[in-house]
């Protein structure tokens, strides 16, 4: 299915969730072992009733989903998500049983509902969460500094896939800010993130087996492609001929508009306003019939051209086309002497 800039969550696969720290990837590997509809669970021998979105235990399991080894840390990760308003929790301290509530929580999407009795959490590496697509816009807001996994995942939120107004999205998955954010610049995500430039090159060096960064000619910014996104389909990165050919086009059918601002600022624009447009024109170009060619070609060349504006041996007749040649000049082609004419 399209996944458009409309659309209020993308899809994360359970088999995909970011590593290393961050608030955002902790808070999508608790999402991922929140019930996804209501029921009983079972947990070291306790029933507890759970309703959609939560999850129930005790600290041991707690530090095992958070993929931290203290207890007191792994409070402290639930005490920032709880101030940032991503989760509530309770501890019961006489049972030491722990309760926690995603408070993002999809419970409404486009996929199929799970019916009948069965398991109340997902199974691990299994399925796909809906996030929210502006999960991260608080943490930006606020002015936190991003972790590895926190930028990994606002890129994956920020994913678009054949989105009507960002023609790169239709050949593959991309990564768009708002409306006018189809080409990005690594100062504009460091502004965002709270890095310099050079981490940011550093960050998506180093995470290029999940997003794929094209530079653009001259200042305009960069491409930046998911490809683990699941989109039901296979797809390919374009080459950066192909995203040439098509940045050219785009300027061609904006060309008489005048616009302020940075070249970045100024091809997102023309980005969001003609990409229907040069995709109808591409799309008609691809499928056209290819006209045959009527030029002869010739398979032996019988006769020699001389050009006569730099030559100083030649006289010519301004009031008649008589020309004269000088002997010297003339050359042999297949038995037979030839002069320039």
């Amino acid at each position: 299915m399209k996944c458009l800039l409309k659309y209020r969550w993308v899809k994360l696969p359970r088999t995909h969730l970011p590593a290393g720290k961050g608030v955002m990837g902790y808070w999508a590997r608790l999402t991922a072992k929140a019930a996804f509809r209501g029921g009983h669970a079972k947990y070291c021998g306790y029933t507890n009733e759970v309703t959609t979105g939560t999850w129930s235990g005790g600290v041991v399991g707690l530090k095992s989903i958070l993929g931290v080894k203290s207890r007191q840390r792994a409070l402290e990760i639930m005490g920032t998500l709880a101030h940032l308003g991503y989760i509530e929790y309770s501890l019961d301290p006489k049972t030491k049983k722990l309760d926690y509530k995603i408070l993002d929580y999809v419970v409404k999407c486009s996929g199929e509902p799970c019916l009948g009795s069965g398991a109340v959490y997902a199974t691990d590496g299994y399925g796909f969460l809906c996030l929210p697509r502006d999960i991260a816009k608080r943490l930006a807001e606020g002015g936190y500094t991003f972790e590895d996994a926190d930028a990994w995942l606002d890129l994956w939120c920020h994913t678009v896939w054949q989105e009507p107004r960002n023609i790169f999205s239709n050949t593959a998955p991309a990564v768009q800010y708002g409306q006018y954010g189809a080409v990005l610049t690594l100062e504009t995500l460091g502004q965002r993130w709270g890095w310099e430039k050079t981490k940011v090159w550093r960050f998506l060096q180093k995470h290029q087996d999940a997003f794929t960064l094209h530079k653009l000619p001259g200042s305009y910014g960069c491409l930046i492609f998911n490809i683990l996104y699941p989109t039901g389909e296979d797809f390919a990165i374009p080459a950066q001929a192909e995203i040439v050919r098509i940045l050219n086009e785009i300027r061609i059918c904006g060309v008489n508009t005048h616009l302020c601002g940075t070249d970045n600022a100024r091809l997102n624009r023309l980005i969001a306003w003609h990409s229907q447009r040069v995709a109808q024109k591409l799309a008609a170009a691809s499928t056209a019939t290819p006209v045959e060619s009527r030029v002869a070609v010739l398979n032996h060349i019988t006769r020699a051209y001389l050009s006569l504006s730099h030559c100083k041996s030649c006289r010519y007749d301004c009031k008649s086309t008589d020309m004269w040649v000088q002997p010297s000049l003339r050359f042999r082609i297949r038995g037979h002497y030839y002069a320039p004419s």
